[in-house]
């Protein structure tokens, strides 16, 4: 984002600004570069969202930001805590619009699942937060607001980051861009790059524009069925890139990020794309490609058209893979008990927003 005279006067968003962003601010301002240093240590890596109060910068350029940037800070409007440790924050972005954003503890992380935007477009059939559709794009802001929350929260405990909340991240290419920016420069949030995860459903063409545009992040791609048939039904966008076409993608990703190793989501709908043939037609698809598969047992919900496997048939689907020589993990849902786990965001949201109640 370039700062201009012209789009300072509308307030841009704070947390939206980059380090260079920063550096263009203060030179407009009349002040020294490095303050923008200063900036970004205190806000971006002490989440101070009082300027006023940040004492290594001068008056000048405080009275400058008061005029020309806005500082904003989501409203947690609610939290929950799950028995297992991970817990759900409820944010509340300016135009009363809401999204879910979740801590999930590991041995010696604190990974933060981030929402990309207010519903999703792709209407996944298994996913919960498909029957919302989407209200609109989050800004790179507000999704910086998001991990500013969390990390607010945590006292600063967040060390990864994944983009596997609310949203299609290649729906919203540009701001996502953004984001990835501001919370990978050094001298911003300084999230390492390979700490930080984005997942998608399939949308090809925005796989090769992020790989061009070199995106500071690793690649998860949620799979989900090993035939056309079977998923054209459950993620309608293979419809219009079909299976072939999407792992061609992934194989170019993987051979030109330096056979950099890709996330493979796969989850596992009873009786769908759990069975013995499926498992080795997976083993077929993955055979060349230097990726990582995680199994993910569906999350049932009321109302759900899918059931969850039972815990055999995930096992004996998983010994296939590697006996394969393919590293397959069966990955343990979080937060289910707060409706926290993947695929399970949004109904709460939905009813809020739908009844003008936050």
């Amino acid at each position: 984002m370039n700062i201009s005279a012209e789009n300072i006067c509308a307030k841009t968003p704070f947390l939206g600004m980059t380090h260079s962003d920063l550096v263009d601010l203060c030179q407009q301002a009349g002040v020294k570069p490095v303050h923008a240093d200063h900036l970004v240590a205190t806000v971006f890596r002490y989440y101070q969202s009082d300027i006023d109060a940040i004492s290594t910068i001068p008056n000048i350029l405080k009275t400058y930001l008061a005029a020309h940037a806005s500082m904003f800070e989501p409203e947690c409007t609610a939290a929950q805590l799950a028995a297992d440790g991970t817990r759900k924050l409820v944010l509340k972005m300016a135009d009363g619009k809401a999204v879910e954003t979740v801590l999930i503890k590991g041995a010696n992380r604190l990974t933060q699942c981030i929402s990309t935007q207010v519903g999703c477009a792709v209407g996944c059939t298994f996913c919960l937060t498909a029957t919302a559709g989407l209200s609109r794009n989050l800004t790179a802001a507000e999704m910086v607001s998001e991990v500013w929350a969390g990390q607010k929260i945590s006292g600063g405990q967040v060390s990864n980051i994944v983009l596997m909340g609310m949203g299609e991240p290649l729906h919203n290419y540009h701001a996502v861009a953004q984001f990835l920016e501001i919370i990978t420069d050094a001298k911003g949030m300084a999230f390492s790059p390979n700490r930080v995860t984005l997942s998608t459903s399939g949308m090809v063409p925005a796989m090769y524009r992020m790989l061009e545009d070199k995106w500071p992040c690793n690649l998860a791609v949620s799979l989900n069925a090993t035939t056309d048939a079977v998923r054209d039904q459950i993620i309608p966008i293979n419809r219009k890139y079909p299976i072939a076409t999407l792992m061609q993608a992934v194989r170019d990703y993987i051979q030109q990020r330096g056979n950099k190793r890709v996330l493979i989501e796969y989850v596992m709908l009873a009786g769908v794309n759990d069975s013995l043939d499926d498992a080795k037609r997976l083993c077929v698809l993955l055979d060349d490609l230097h990726c990582t598969i995680n199994l993910l047992p569906f999350n049932a919900y009321p109302g759900a058209a899918f059931d969850r496997p039972n815990d055999a048939a995930v096992s004996e689907f998983q010994a296939v893979l590697v006996e394969a020589g393919l590293i397959a993990i069966i990955r343990q849902s979080k937060g289910r008990d707060i409706s926290a786990a993947c695929g399970q965001l949004i109904t709460s949201i939905k009813k809020r927003n739908d009844s003008g109640r936050l």
